[in-house]
Order: structure tokens, then C-alpha cells, then sequence
């Protein structure tokens, strides 16, 4: 338990750190108003002196973060995401970088504060919930770049707007793309800044693929390969409109449906995460508040019963806040920043490869076949070894952290025993007399606990000779001494039995075989995701095939590789039909078509299919092209869908730990240790 010297001493170490970082500023910022820096500023016209401070605060910021250990972790991760949207720009990424991280530890911070206030005298709860407020840094830094994202595709869409009448005034697409990249203070000019750099370029396929790898969206992937191709072959009328306008006018109207599905999306979940979160820090306070004002559920909410009640909510906290976060995924781009190549995983298993070896089902059967396809279902990066390092160390860890806890729930048990006022239940509240009394009859009972404690023999008529021989029951009669051996023999036995049994032993296994289980379900619960994402992608290839099929020299297998560039859930199968093309086009697409069961992409491959050797695909597709009000209204039907669908899982993980935390930690205690005092005091006056 944390004393209130040591909360004091805590708070003012939080105290000197924040002035000790406002005295750092403002020396800083009188540094940058001596003559280097008035120097800098004539050198740099027009730039505004608050601000550029403001810039090199965060420059500077950026540097103490990439030095600090922990804090480095973060600092790298949003970097890596950032890089992506601020291409070539290392000054703009290092910037973003320190605010968001700045704002993330401003948000977390105060939280973390607040938290050792509330819990300061539960140590374990306060523990878990500290920890517990580590993955929301995640959470945060997320959001702000997710921000950064979606900023990034409405500018899109003024970007496509301006094109348009910058290709109408030079006909040229490089020339218009450079017109309009002239702006430096947007995001997205820095990516039409690199796309005229490809198209430009002297081997502008291969730059195009390079930058296929580092495009933050697939929307600018298809911006650029339609601009590449419209240079290359030309552009043409259709309808007496230009082709190219017309395939830019349709990127357009997807990232609009974007905007609008995200919209409506964070508009859903802006609240969910807040209301998962919220149970665990009530904890405490609900706790203070039903011992002032019922002391007879003071037994409940200090004991063992309590504290696992309490454990039970933040598991239940952390497992919806997580499934919570995995839906509120707004279907921004995902990058993934984390190491794939060497992540800790693969130093484990280099390590422990015998043991490792030893779970890890045989090459050529069903289970090692079963989980290789959930880990294409799941669209997971990681291999079946680093899968069963997970499994392990969270076993390991699931099973010695149970040990620890059951240790720990004991020795909670038997502090209360020490500790409670002995007394009868009070189902009002116990007066200031009363508890004295109470607690001077409790110090007594200890003095024969500690007498008898570990002896598994003692009998009441033991200790009621200890006591006639004592001096706190020199005056007292036989019925007296018996009434306090037999309270006295209850205590001892309950604080004998509390040391770690075999069925708590047998329930940490349990436990850890759930943990064990645990990546496994979570690669259940990404593929679950992404089949519900399955008709969205579909119908984006769909506006692929329709930009693709009118311009000229366009073939099947060009087709192929479109959709397997901007595939996600279809991204394997059309990487093995795109690689046995050349065997075999009739075949390779036969073969896409038997490792796929969704029926609006089947019917794509049998259009494919008859494009390779029938008809032109022009017509294969025309229905695409005569329908597309029809399916641009079926795609927005998708999307409420998916977003009704997924806001009613919100809503029911969500609310799970409040209602958890009313019903199972207020309103059951309540009523059944109410009860039960209630019997106790009937028994009493009978």
C-alpha cells in the first residue's frame, strides 16, 4: 500500500519536473531571441517569429525524445508512419512527430496523475491500471495520425478538382501535376511533386513501382498509375469527355464514399472508447462510496472477493477496449511499424528454437495447414514460428502472473482478517465508538492469532486456556471465553487455509491455456473483420476495372496486377494467379476462382475470363459501365451496412464494462451482502 508521504512525495517530483520544463522553454526561447536568431530570422523573410520558435521547440523536442529510452519507442513509431505522409520531408516529419507525442504525453500524463490519486491506497489496482494507460498512448498517437490522414484525402479531393482545370489550360498531365504541386504549405503536394518526378523520370515504370511502396493511400496509387498511363498511351474522348478527367472524376467519388464511411465511423466510436475506459477508474471511488454508507460491505469490497471482482472488470476493461479500437479501424491506411524482418519474436526463437520447434505442428498437416490459411484469412505478417513464440510467452507470463495474484489475494485475505473492526454487520453505519471498540477487540484476537497461527491442531479449548491466562480476560466469565475462542478459532482457521491450493494452481493453468489460445483468437477476430470488409474491396476493384477498360492496349493481366496492387483480403490468391499467368491465362484464372467463394468477385473472374480469349474486355465489363449509378448506390448501401454492423458490436463491447461494473461490483454485493447482514442481525436479536 502507497502511504500519503510517499503520494506527496510522488506528486512533488511531478511538481518540480513540470516547472523544471517551463524554465528549460523559457530559457530556450530567450536563447532564440539573441542575435543568432534574429540573424536566422532575416535570413528566412516572412516567417513569423512565434511560430518558427514554436518549430525549433519542436526540432528540439524531437532530439530529447529520440534520446530518452523509453520514450524513443513511441517517437520511432510515428515516425515511421509519418515518413510515409510527409514524403521526403525530414524536417515537416520531425515535427509532426514531437506535437503528436507532445499532445499524447499532455493527454496521458494528468490521466496517470489522476489514477495514483484515486488508487494510492489499492497498490495492485493502481499498478494494473498504470499499466493499463500505457496501451492508450497507442490509442492516441493513432488518432492523431489517422487526423493527418484523413486531412490528407480531403485535400485530395480540392488537389483532383484543381487538375481538372489545370489539365484543360496545358493538355499535358506532367504539366498540370506540377502547376498544382506548387503549394508547399499542403501534404499533398508533396506526393503530386513526386508523381511528376516518375512521370518525368527516364524509366518512369520502374520509379512508378517504387512509389507504389511508400504511397500513404491507394487512392494517390491510382491517381499516379492512371496519370502514367494516360501520358503513356494518350488520352481520349468518351462521351465528348476526356477519358483521363473522367477516371480522376471517379477516384474522386471513392475518396468522398471514404470520407464519409470514416466520418461516420469516428462519429459512431467517438464516444465507445471513452465509456470502456471509464469503469476502471470508478472503481475506486463507487468502492469509498458504498463502504461510508453501507459498513457491511466493507467485508466485500477489502477482501479476496472484492479485489477479484475488481480484476475481473479490467480484464473485461482491457479485452473491449481493445476489440473496441480494432472496430473504431476508420480503414485509414495501415501501416505497419513495426519490424518485420527482425521483431522480438524472431530473437526469441532463435534463441529457443528446440522448444519452439516442439509446439509447432509438422509440416503437411491439417493444423499447420489450417493456420497458415487463417494467417492469409487474417492478412497477418507474421510466420507460424513467431505465432507460437506469442503462445508460449503468453502462457509463461498468464501462468506466473495467476501464481503471483492467487499469492497475492491471499495475503490481502489474511491483512483483512488482521485488520477488520470485529463486530457484528451494521446494515446503517457504525458510530465512532462503536469501531473503537471494535478495533480494540480486534487487536486482542490478534494477540492470540499470532500465538496460534500455523498451529493446524489448536483447539478451542486451547485457546480458551491462553485466554483465562491472559490479561484481557482476567474478569471475564466461561461464556464470554468461549464466545471469543470460538471467534478466535474461525479467524485461525481461515488464515491457516490461506496458502496456494492445487485447484488455484489448476486454475492458473487455465488461464494460461486461455492466454495461450489468445493469438490464435485474435487472428479469428481479424478475419472476421476482414470479411466484413470483403464487398467493399470488391466493389473498389470494380472502379479499378471501369478506369482500366477504356483506355488503350489494356489487357487481362495489366488488369491482374492493378487489383493485386491495391488488394488487401484478395491479395493472395491474385498474387499466385498473376505469378501462373504466363503458365496458362484460362487456368491461372480457373484456379483464382476455386480459392475464392465470394460471388460478386467471382463473377469478376469469369468477365476476366472471358476477355482472355472471347471478347474485348470493353465489353466483358459493360455492365460496369451502364450500371455504375447502380453500383455507386450499392456501394453506399455496403457501407452503411458495414458501419451499422459494426457500431452494434461497438455498442454491446462498449457498455460491457459499465454494466459490469454496476451490476457485478455495486448492485449484486449490495443486495446479497445486505441480505445476508440482514439474516445475521435477525439471528442476533432471536
Amino acid at each position: 500500500m502507497l502511504t500519503t508521504k510517499t503520494l506527496l512525495i510522488f506528486m512533488g517530483i511531478i511538481i518540480v519536473l513540470f516547472i523544471a520544463i517551463v524554465i528549460a522553454y523559457v530559457i530556450l526561447r530567450k536563447k532564440m531571441q539573441q542575435s543568432e536568431y534574429m540573424q536566422m530570422k532575416k535570413l528566412q523573410e516572412g516567417t513569423k517569429t512565434n511560430n518558427f520558435t514554436l518549430e525549433v521547440f519542436y526540432q528540439k523536442a524531437y532530439v530529447i525524445f529520440t534520446k530518452t529510452p523509453f520514450i524513443k519507442r513511441y517517437i520511432l513509431k510515428i515516425r515511421r508512419r509519418l515518413e510515409i505522409l510527409n514524403i521526403d520531408d525530414e524536417y515537416v516529419t520531425r515535427r509532426d512527430a514531437a506535437k503528436i507525442l507532445l499532445r499524447t504525453l499532455c493527454i496521458v500524463i494528468p490521466i496517470a496523475v489522476i489514477t495514483i490519486i484515486i488508487t494510492h491506497e489499492n497498490s495492485l489496482l493502481m499498478s494494473i491500471l498504470l499499466i493499463f494507460e500505457l496501451f492508450m498512448v497507442d490509442t492516441f498517437i493513432d488518432g492523431m495520425v489517422d487526423k493527418i490522414d484523413n486531412n490528407l484525402l480531403k485535400e485530395q479531393i480540392e488537389f483532383f478538382s484543381e487538375i481538372r482545370h489545370a489539365y484543360h489550360e496545358y493538355n499535358m498531365v506532367e504539366e498540370a501535376i506540377y502547376q498544382i504541386s506548387l503549394d508547399d504549405e499542403k501534404n499533398i503536394s508533396r506526393q503530386g511533386e513526386k508523381i511528376y518526378e516518375v512521370l518525368i523520370s527516364d524509366d518512369p515504370e520502374t520509379e512508378l513501382e517504387k512509389y507504389y511502396d511508400v504511397a500513404p493511400n491507394s487512392y494517390l496509387k491510382e491517381f499516379a498509375g492512371i496519370s502514367y498511363l494516360t501520358k503513356e498511351f494518350g488520352d481520349r474522348e468518351e462521351n465528348g469527355t476526356s477519358l483521363y478527367l473522367k477516371n480522376v472524376n471517379n477516384i474522386t467519388q471513392e475518396i468522398q464514399l471514404e470520407i464519409l464511411k470514416r466520418d461516420k465511423l469516428n462519429y459512431q466510436f467517438q464516444s465507445l472508447s471513452v465509456i470502456s475506459i471509464v469503469p476502471v477508474l470508478l472503481l475506486e471511488p463507487l468502492k469509498n462510496w458504498c463502504i461510508s454508507n453501507f459498513s457491511f460491505t466493507e467485508s466485500f469490497y477489502n477482501g479476496r472477493a472484492g479485489i477479484i471482482v475488481q480484476m475481473l472488470i479490467v480484464l473485461i476493461t482491457f479485452v473491449a477496449y481493445l476489440i473496441t479500437r480494432k472496430l473504431k479501424d476508420n480503414g485509414s491506411t495501415s501501416i505497419d511499424t513495426s519490424n518485420t524482418e527482425k521483431p522480438w519474436e524472431e530473437k526469441v526463437y532463435r534463441k529457443l528454437k528446440k522448444i519452439v520447434d516442439l509446439f509447432i505442428p509438422k509440416e503437411g498437416t491439417k493444423e499447420n495447414r489450417n493456420l497458415k490459411q487463417l494467417l492469409k484469412d487474417a492478412a497477418s505478417k507474421k510466420k507460424i514460428e513467431w505465432i507460437y513464440v506469442d503462445r508460449i510467452c503468453l502462457f509463461v507470463v498468464t501462468f506466473i502472473v495467476s501464481i503471483i495474484l492467487m499469492l497475492v489475494l491471499h495475503k490481502i485475505q489474511v491483512d483483512y482478517i488482521y485488520t477488520e473492526p470485529t463486530t457484528d454487520y451494521n446494515l446503517i453505519s457504525m458510530s465512532d465508538k462503536d469501531r473503537i471498540k471494535a478495533e480494540e477487540l480486534t487487536k486482542i484476537d490478534n494477540y492470540f492469532l499470532d500465538m496460534f497461527r500455523g498451529k493446524n491442531k489448536t483447539t478451542q479449548h486451547d485457546i480458551e486456556l491462553a485466554m483465562s491466562r491472559s490479561q484481557y480476560y482476567e474478569e471475564a466469565d466461561e461464556e464470554e471465553i468461549e464466545t471469543a475462542a470460538a471467534r478466535v478459532l474461525d479467524k485461525l482457521h481461515q488464515i491457516n487455509n490461506e496458502y496456494l491450493q492445487w485447484f488455484e494452481i489448476l486454475l492458473s493453468l487455465i488461464f494460461a491455456l486461455i492466454g495461450y489460445m489468445g493469438p490464435i483468437g485474435m487472428l479469428y477476430f481479424q478475419k472476421i473483420m476482414r470479411q466484413l470488409e470483403m464487398e467493399n474491396e470488391v466493389m473498389q476493384f470494380q472502379t479499378i476495372i471501369q478506369m482500366l477498360m477504356k483506355i488503350e492496349r489494356v489487357n487481362v493481366e495489366m488488369i491482374l496486377e492493378w487489383l493485386e496492387r491495391y488488394a488487401n483480403i484478395f491479395k493472395e490468391p491474385i498474387s499466385k494467379c498473376v505469378n501462373n499467368y504466363e503458365a496458362g491465362a484460362w487456368e491461372a484464372l480457373e484456379e483464382l476462382k476455386a480459392s475464392v467463394s465470394f460471388a460478386q468477385f467471382i463473377r469478376i473472374i469469369e468477365s476476366l475470363q472471358a476477355a482472355v480469349e472471347k471478347i474485348p474486355i470493353r465489353e466483358a465489363f459493360d455492365e460496369l459501365d451502364s450500371d455504375r449509378d447502380y453500383y455507386q448506390e450499392k456501394r453506399k448501401e455496403a457501407n452503411e451496412r458495414l458501419i451499422s454492423r459494426k457500431s452494434m458490436i461497438g455498442r454491446a463491447v462498449g457498455f460491457s464494462p459499465m454494466i459490469c461494473l454496476f451490476v457485478g461490483y455495486l448492485i449484486i454485493p449490495l443486495v446479497f451482502i445486505g441480505m445476508q447482514s440482514m439474516g445475521s442481525s435477525m439471528n442476533s436479536l432471536r
